[in-house]
């Protein structure tokens, strides 16, 4: 009987390890994501951006502390009034170019009484074409990102309400974003990026989940979205999906292959469902 009871033991430890190995070598949802800049598909996906010619009128860079020693950058945008209601901005992987910068101010301008922060996750980086934007993207560091977001929330001081957005790259980390701020996030809008699959990281989630997504898109695709949008059900978690007929970018104004229409219907959405979030505040 003893002899039974110590194979059987040993046995569950063997699956208990081997269950963890396998855990322990699934690439985080960022790093999943991050890991399609190598691949040349990806990358021609990605035309170089459209030039533009922006010159801030209601934002401005800041510098803030982070835990790990080096400041963090950022695109403000304050509200003409003292509000406690801040929308966090999380740029594509071409980085916090211009195109951000008047995505963030017009933001601020769709949104009056809501101060808007578009977090620089690449240190000032910004990428000009897809090989560099590969580049840059696989070099973000989890730890890195996060200590930049903590470090920009405590803008936001303690009794702040937030909310996220981003696309792309940005996508996938407005919903880690989201996951950080914990009790204080409200909301969070992601536009095509790297679902989360950690179900102990999405049950720290607080907030509704705006998912825009493109049904021409290669990679965050139908069966990818459908797990996630499944997942985020059977944990009681709210979310919302809309698909577009489009392709992956195609709300970044940058992008050759831009599709205006479509953009427009989603921005809409997002603002709607940002506003209502921030009225039940």
């Amino acid at each position: 009987m003893k002899k039974t009871i110590l194979l059987f033991a040993l046995a569950l430890i063997g699956y208990t390890a081997q269950a963890q190995k396998h855990s322990c070598c699934q690439p985080a949802a960022t790093e999943a994501f991050a890991m399609l800049g190598a691949k040349s598909d990806f990358q021609s996906a990605h035309l170089a951006p459209e030039p533009i010619s922006f010159e801030p009128t209601t934002g401005k860079m800041i510098t803030f502390k982070t835990n790990g020693g080096k400041d963090g950058n950022a695109f403000q945008v304050n509200s003409a009034s003292p509000s406690s209601h801040y929308l966090y901005v999380f740029h594509e992987w071409w980085g916090l170019n211009d195109y951000i910068k008047k995505e963030t101010e017009e933001l601020a301008a769709a949104l009056p009484g809501v101060n808007v922060i578009a977090v620089d996750l690449y240190d000032g980086k910004i990428a000009t074409n897809a090989e560099e934007a590969g580049a840059t993207m696989q070099a973000v560091r989890k730890e890195r990102a996060e200590s930049l977001i903590l470090g920009a929330y405590e803008i936001a001081g303690k009794s702040a309400s937030i909310q996220t957005i981003g696309w792309c790259f940005g996508g996938g980390w407005s919903l880690q974003a989201a996951m950080l701020a914990g009790t204080k996030n409200i909301g969070c809008v992601m536009y095509y990026g790297m679902p989360e699959k950690d179900e102990n990281k999405l049950k720290a989630l607080n907030a509704p989940v705006l998912g825009i997504f493109a049904s021409q898109d290669g990679w965050i695709n139908k069966p990818v979205v459908d797990a996630f949008e499944t997942q985020m059900k059977q944990l009681n978690k709210a979310v919302t999906i809309h698909w577009y007929d489009a392709e992956h970018a195609f709300a970044n104004p940058s992008n050759p292959k831009f599709n205006k229409d479509a953009a427009s219907d989603a921005m809409a959405k997002s603002i709607a469902f940002i506003k209502s979030n921030f009225l039940q505040r």
